[in-house]
């Protein structure tokens, strides 16, 4: 799940396009009408209106919902790990909140895993079990969210963490 979802989507697709196409080239589903109706369910687990988004194009919909969008066509092929990057970081905060807990719900619903790249701390210790600090590509740093924001040991961790504008707390 890309950091941009305008363009994250083909504009010459709609959205029932979108989710189809993936299916159709993994083979999922037995023939059209059955990836139609596996698409439609996936718009309605991520929260959409599968009759209403089905037909439209992506610049009908707001940030938040063609995020929710491009989370649903990764969705249509039944991952055990999604890699997000920077997938909340265009969206304001209160649309950012509603697309963490759905992200949170999918993880608790399909047993997903996520690599979630952000520089958001907040995010991070509302997201991550595990966190890995990098600099210059490469771990700096591995610990679980709670001791890695709490008691950061790498320098470079504990100048991350210096950065944050203040009022926001590691450990709420």
């Amino acid at each position: 799940v890309f950091q941009n979802p305008y363009a994250s989507l083909n504009p010459r697709f709609t959205i029932g396009q979108t989710l189809i196409e993936p299916m159709t080239i993994h083979a999922i589903g037995r023939d059209g009408a059955d990836r139609g109706l596996r698409a439609r369910a996936i718009l309605q687990r991520v929260g959409l209106d599968a009759d209403a988004a089905f037909a439209k194009y992506p610049h009908e919909f707001s940030g938040g919902q063609r995020q929710r969008i491009a989370i649903a066509r990764c969705l249509t092929l039944s991952p055990e790990v999604l890699v997000l990057d920077e997938a909340v970081s265009a969206l304001d905060v209160s649309v950012q909140a509603q697309v963490l807990n759905l992200l949170k719900d999918l993880q608790d619903e399909l047993g997903l895993a996520y690599v979630f790249i952000s520089h958001d701390l907040a995010v991070v210790r509302f997201m991550a079990d595990e966190v890995l600090v990098m600099k210059d590509g490469a771990v700096v740093e591995r610990a679980s969210a709670a001791e890695l924001l709490a008691v950061p040991k790498h320098e470079y961790t504990r100048r991350l963490l210096a950065a944050v504008p203040r009022g926001w707390q590691a450990n709420p």
